[in-house]
């Protein structure tokens, strides 16, 4: 294989640009009126943007990137605050059965976007002070790695 593919409704495609060119550090391949692709080498995503009249949220659970180190999660969140976002972290934290350090970011449509390193694996899917895998009432809506 050499592309996951994944395609998401949005309904702004300058914003989703923009904040696409941002997270992912590279622009569109392909720029229409109602459509946007992205191909990422590394890790290797065919990404899309479809516009829609209306997106209603958190679609998909959410998306995310796994990392190699707790270096790279502080250096993808200083590269993405500089940008302008608002980064939500949780460092050593358990969740999805394993102790992780992450940051979550969200794009003008809802989607939430985490970037994560798995340092062990845990016996307990989570820590109640984690906002992760959270209920409905809470910022990070059922997200879970």
């Amino acid at each position: 294989m050499k592309y996951v593919h994944v395609g998401i409704n949005v309904t702004s495609l300058e914003k989703s640009i923009e904040f696409y060119q941002k997270v992912f550090g590279v622009e569109p391949v392909k720029v229409k009126t109602d459509y946007a692709k992205f191909l990422l080498e590394s890790p290797g995503l065919n990404f899309t943007l479809n516009v829609r009249d209306a997106v209603s949220g958190n679609q998909v659970n959410h998306f995310g990137f796994q990392v190699e180190s707790t270096e790279e999660i502080v250096a993808h969140k200083e590269r993405l605050e500089k940008e302008g976002f608002f980064a939500r972290d949780e460092m050593d934290t358990t969740c999805c059965y394993a102790v992780q350090d992450k940051f979550w970011v969200t794009d003008p449509d809802g989607n939430e976007w985490e970037f994560f390193y798995t340092k062990a694996d845990s016996g307990v899917h989570k820590i109640e002070s984690s906002s992760c895998c959270a209920d409905s009432n809470t910022v990070v809506s059922k997200a879970c790695c």
